[in-house]
């Protein structure tokens, strides 16, 4: 997925958005996750529970404003295609969906895209 054609899809969010943004990574960081073995550290996501991390990057979280972060938690939490949700910090969510990393990225832009219409 570029960035082309997010901006294509999600018109009215990237108009929020600075203009060099040049790859997805700059907006929404989306991970397996997955058990690491070699930490001893707590980890509050755990990864039989949430099969992907999400995070939503300081450049985005700017952009749109944290009323619209904060609806975008609410509507993450609620979505039909998200069988658990784990707020950890307003930027930071485990979640446990089938989608693939793509569908997670449209399911979040759609969000958004929705929020600042």
């Amino acid at each position: 997925m570029t960035i082309e054609t997010l901006k294509k899809s999600y018109p009215k969010l990237f108009t929020k958005l600075p203009e060099d943004v040049s790859a997805l990574r700059y907006l929404l960081v989306i991970d397996v996750n997955y058990d690491d073995d070699d930490s001893d550290e707590f980890d509050a996501i755990d990864p039989e529970d949430y099969n992907f991390l999400l995070y939503t990057t300081d450049m985005l979280q700017e952009a749109v404003g944290e009323p619209t972060m904060i609806e975008l938690v609410k509507r993450l939490s609620e979505h039909k295609d998200i069988e658990e949700f784990y707020l950890s910090d307003i930027d930071l969510y485990g979640i446990q969906t089938d989608l693939d990393e793509e569908g997670i990225a449209h399911m979040v832009f759609g969000s958004l895209e929705e929020i600042v219409a």
